[in-house]
């Protein structure tokens, strides 16, 4: 048997996770765009690095991997393609689709862009402890 959700009364916006996790995020977008030297935002930033991980993608699953929407990520690659980061070229195996890779410009800022990511990462988590941390990124991944 499930357990009754609390009175109405009893509802407050401090105690609720989507409040909290918006909070969060707002947070670390903060922390993100204080830093940024790279001119980057961060879905962006999210694209690189993952295009930094696999080597290349085709704009779908590439969205997919960040999740990003069709729209968003078609409008990010746009953009990175214009700053020279990104590359589209034709699969050799499926002439019929794309596939995106980083260029060599993209490959030395993404490489850069670690040290980055992972300052922003340890300044959002600041206030836990290392324990705490832990915990906190293991659960956010069961979640989603």
């Amino acid at each position: 048997m499930r357990d009754a959700p609390p009175p109405p009364a009893a509802y407050r916006l401090d105690d609720q996770v989507g409040y909290l996790l918006r909070l969060a995020a707002q947070r670390h977008a903060a922390i993100f765009q204080a830093r940024a030297e790279h001119g980057l935002t961060p879905t962006q930033f999210a694209a690189l690095m993952r295009l930094r991980e696999l080597g290349q993608a085709s704009q779908n699953d590439l969205g997919r991997r960040t999740g990003l929407d069709g729209a968003t990520v078609k409008g990010v690659v746009g953009r990175l393609t214009a700053k020279g980061l990104v590359l589209s070229a034709p699969d050799p195996a499926d002439r019929r689709r794309n596939v995106l890779s980083l260029t060599a410009a993209g490959r030395r800022l993404a490489e850069e862009a670690c040290r980055f990511g992972h300052e922003v990462s340890a300044a959002t988590l600041a206030p836990l402890s290392p324990a705490e941390r832990d915990s906190f990124v293991a659960l956010l991944r069961r979640m989603t």
